[in-house]
């Protein structure tokens, strides 16, 4: 259940936010000032954080900012009188997601709620989605991803979303490049304006100057009216070029230019078009290659470069792959019109994937990156008849694969880790149990995650729930000890007095 927190330091305000905010049966904190405000921050994890702009004691400026450094995922909403407008502007530069006028009306707060928690998720999603037409994210998905590649770009995107500069993304076909370009839109302050998508390679190339600034009648033969360009649809917006590196030579030079001075001329005007896009482009390509070979423009690659976003294979993210099929487990039982329960508890056919499935998935190379794990899993929904899937519900050459790297004999003592990694921790009583079987091999990172698992609820049992005392006392960091409740699924909430 979602979770909110209402800091102003009027009380009428926060009775009259809070009444609206339960009759969704979400569950509401209160403070009245900042300082009250980060005392709760440090005892709590919140969907999201509505602060006035004026307040004793810590003002709404100073408090967003300590909140951003605690937690920079988490959606801020600045409260504003009329009179403070310029104030919530700048609250927005430091990491608010918008600001609410006063009087708050509950059709604005909820608008503003989802669209909050939409974008927030699509940011969270944005480095382990395969890439897709259409976006459907809900709110209240945690974060995946462990590996140090994928969590920097995570920070990226935060940290990008907040300026207007170009963005050049660069990673192999199926990383997600265009996902992480919606991630970008819609995470910034031109999140209510057009996001425009240009496949560079798949225009021919004498209609590529048309296609992006556009063509007055009878500007070549064929032009039979007039068109308006792509830098025009996506004015106020972003316009994604992706594939930027299949771009002509002649239409990079117009390029350039749009970026440098925001102006260009459609083929066959003598008239200058002036537009206000943000460019984000990606590719696939080696463009330094291609820039010492004379294919691409040394000037325009380096004006695309300011910000690179490099998306690491999935071959690189091994310990990503089974937060990602759990992922598409919940994709393709919801496509099969199934549903979650609260918690994200799946109630599709397929619940999980076992123990040799997934080591089979991460000794693979995937050289088709996450579309091709998407391709897999689906290829899975067909095959399997249980509730998990199995290794022989995979496709032949991931099988063949996992047959060349382990024997039959490592095969059984993988078995045998399962076995006894099941047996390794109690859930409800969270006491500790063995985490050695009798027989069989010893897989270290097996164990290992049991243990930390096992340790981590044992840690919330005893300290019901509370995350400063649990940092203290374990010689944990508060980030980490957050980072891993959200890995292995484990909710505060849930250990409460």
């Amino acid at each position: 259940m979602l979770k909110f927190l209402i800091v102003d330091d009027d009380e009428i305000l926060r009775f009259s936010l809070r009444k609206i905010l339960e009759s969704r049966s979400y569950l509401v904190d209160e403070a009245q000032d900042g300082v009250e405000a980060l005392s709760k921050v440090d005892t709590c994890i919140y969907d999201g954080i509505f602060l006035d702009v004026n307040m004793p004691n810590m003002g709404g400026l100073e408090t967003l900012s300590r909140i951003k450094e605690k937690n920079s995922s988490t959606f801020c909403v600045m409260l504003t009188a009329y009179s403070n407008v310029e104030d919530a502007l700048e609250a927005m530069k430091m990491g608010a997601y918008d600001y609410l006028e006063k009087p708050v009306t509950s059709q604005k707060l909820f608008s503003l709620i989802d669209d909050a928690l939409s974008t927030t998720s699509m940011v969270k999603m944005a480095g382990y989605c395969a890439p897709k037409t259409e976006l459907d994210f809900g709110g209240g998905r945690s974060m995946v991803g462990e590996s140090e590649g994928i969590k920097r770009v995570f920070d990226l995107v935060y940290k990008l979303a907040l300026v207007d500069s170009s963005v050049l993304i660069m990673g192999e076909s199926g990383t997600g490049k265009e996902l992480v370009a919606r991630a970008l839109h819609f995470s910034s302050a031109r999140k209510r304006q057009p996001f425009v998508v240009v496949n560079c390679g798949a225009i021919p190339e004498n209609l590529v100057e048309s296609e992006l600034f556009g063509h007055e009648r009878g500007a070549f033969t064929g032009a039979d009216k007039k068109k308006i360009g792509k830098f025009q649809y996506a004015n106020g917006g972003t316009l994604f070029l992706d594939e930027i590196g299949d771009m002509p030579l002649l239409a990079q030079v117009k390029l350039l230019r749009v970026l440098q001075e925001g102006r260009f001329t459609p083929v066959g005007s003598n008239q200058e078009v002036s537009v206000d896009v943000r460019i984000i482009a990606a590719t696939n390509k080696h463009l330094v290659k291609l820039v010492s070979q004379g294919l691409f423009r040394a000037d325009l690659f380096y004006r695309l470069n300011v910000f690179p976003i490099i998306l690491p294979p999935l071959r690189e993210r091994v310990k990503d792959i089974k937060s990602l099929c759990h992922y598409l487990i919940d994709k393709f039982n919801m496509k099969e019109k199934h549903t979650k329960q609260p918690g994200g508890l799946t109630t599709g056919r397929i619940q999980d994937i076992d123990y040799l499935a997934l080591k089979a998935l991460e000794s693979y190379s995937w050289p088709g990156n996450i579309r091709e794990l998407e391709n897999v899993v689906e290829h899975a929904f067909v095959l399997e008849t249980g509730s998990q899937i199995s290794l022989k519900s995979l496709p032949e050459h991931i099988r063949e694969n996992f047959e060349k790297v382990v024997s039959e004999k490592n095969i059984q003592t993988l078995e045998n880790i399962k076995d006894s990694s099941d047996k390794a921790y109690d859930t409800k009583s969270g006491i500790f149990t063995s985490f050695m079987d009798d027989g069989g091999g010893l897989d270290f990172i097996s164990m290992k995650e049991q243990f930390e698992k096992s340790f981590l609820i044992e840690a919330l049992r005893r300290y019901k729930g509370r995350i400063n005392q649990i940092a203290l006392s374990t010689n944990i960091t508060k980030m980490t000890l957050l980072r891993k409740l959200d890995k292995y699924g484990l909710d505060p909430k849930e250990f409460y007095d």
